[in-house]
C-alpha cells in the first residue's frame, strides 16, 4: 500500500497548477481570518450582524457565508440554499454560541463537531457547514482536514491507512471524525514527501487520486465500523424527536436559547429523567 501511495504522491501535480490554486486559497483564508478575528478575540463574535449571514431585503447570502461558500471554495466545497441561511439568521444567537465553541482552544475537534449544531435546521446530520467553519478557524492547529463528508473520510481511511482498524465501540460523530482525520494525518506525517504539504493540498491529493464513490454513504461493512445496535438507534430517534420538540418551542417563543441548551444538556446527562423532561415540555407545548 505504501509503495502505491508513494507513486501517486510523486506523480501528483507535476506542473504545480494545483499548488498555485491552493496557495491562493490559503491567502484568501488568511484574509478571512483577518476580517473575522474570532480566534484572537472571541468577544468579536458579538459584533457579527444578522446581515452577515443572510440579507433578507435583497434575498442574498451575507458576507460571512459568501466567504465560506465562494472565496474559500478551493479548500472545501459547500452547496447551501437560502432556506439554510434564513434558518441560521433566525437562530442567530444560537449560531454565535456555536461559533464560540468552534474557536475555543480548550475544546477538542470531536467536541467542536459534537456541539449542538443540529439545533439549527440544516446544520445537523453530517454537519458539513460546521466542519468547514471549524477548519477555517482551526487549520493552524494541524489536526483538522478540509474534508467534510464522514463517508469520504472513511473511504480515504480504507484506501491509504495500513491495516485500517476502527475502534470497536460505538462513537459519536465528532469522535469518529477526529479519529479518521488523525489516522489520515498520521499517514501524511510519516511520508517525508507530504510532511510539508498544506492541509488542503493533501486533501486535494486524496480526492484526485482516490475519488470517493458517488454514493454519499458507503456500505457500513466496507468501513470496518460497527453498526449501531437497536438500543442505540432507538436513542438516536428519541433524541431527534426531542430536538424537534425543542425547536418548535423555541420558534413559538416558549423557551429561550439558554433554556434550549439546558434542556439538551439534561437530556444527555440524566437518562433516567428523559421521559419526565419530555412530558413537561409537551405540556408547555400545549399551553
Amino acid at each position: 500500500m505504501i509503495e502505491s501511495l508513494l507513486e501517486k504522491v510523486r506523480a501528483f501535480d507535476k506542473n504545480g497548477v494545483i499548488k498555485i490554486e491552493i496557495d491562493a486559497a490559503m491567502k484568501s483564508l488568511k484574509d478571512f481570518r483577518a476580517k473575522y478575528r474570532f480566534v484572537e478575540d472571541p468577544e468579536s463574535i458579538e459584533t457579527l450582524d444578522p446581515d452577515d449571514i443572510f440579507k433578507v431585503q435583497s434575498d442574498e447570502v451575507g458576507e460571512f457565508f459568501h466567504w465560506l461558500e465562494y472565496y474559500l471554495k478551493p479548500i472545501g466545497h459547500l452547496t447551501l440554499y437560502s432556506n439554510v441561511y434564513r434558518q441560521i439568521r433566525d437562530q442567530f444567537e444560537d449560531f454565535k454560541e456555536l461559533l464560540h465553541v468552534a474557536v475555543d482552544p480548550e475544546k477538542s475537534l470531536a467536541q467542536k463537531v459534537d456541539a449542538p449544531w443540529d439545533q439549527i435546521r440544516g446544520m445537523g446530520y453530517d454537519r458539513h457547514i460546521a466542519k468547514k467553519i471549524i477548519f477555517c478557524f482551526n487549520h493552524e492547529s494541524g489536526d483538522v482536514l478540509p474534508i467534510f463528508k464522514t463517508s469520504h473520510l472513511e473511504h480515504f481511511f480504507n484506501k491509504i491507512v495500513d491495516k485500517p482498524s476502527f475502534p470497536a465501540q460505538y462513537v459519536s460523530l465528532g469522535e469518529k471524525y477526529q479519529f479518521l482525520i488523525s489516522e489520515l494525518l498520521r499517514v501524511k506525517q510519516n511520508l517525508p514527501e507530504t510532511q510539508s504539504w498544506e492541509l488542503p493540498y493533501f486533501s486535494r491529493f486524496l480526492y484526485d487520486n482516490y475519488p470517493p464513490p458517488l454514493m454519499d454513504e458507503p456500505p457500513i461493512e466496507a468501513t470496518g465500523i460497527t453498526k449501531p445496535d437497536s438500543e442505540t438507534r432507538n436513542e438516536q430517534i428519541q433524541f431527534r424527536e426531542f430536538t424537534e420538540l425543542l425547536n418548535e418551542l423555541q420558534r413559538k417563543g416558549k423557551i429561550t436559547a439558554e433554556e434550549y441548551r439546558n434542556h439538551g444538556k439534561l437530556w444527555r446527562e440524566r437518562h433516567q429523567d428523559r421521559a419526565l423532561l419530555a412530558e413537561r415540555l409537551r405540556m408547555l407545548q400545549d399551553k
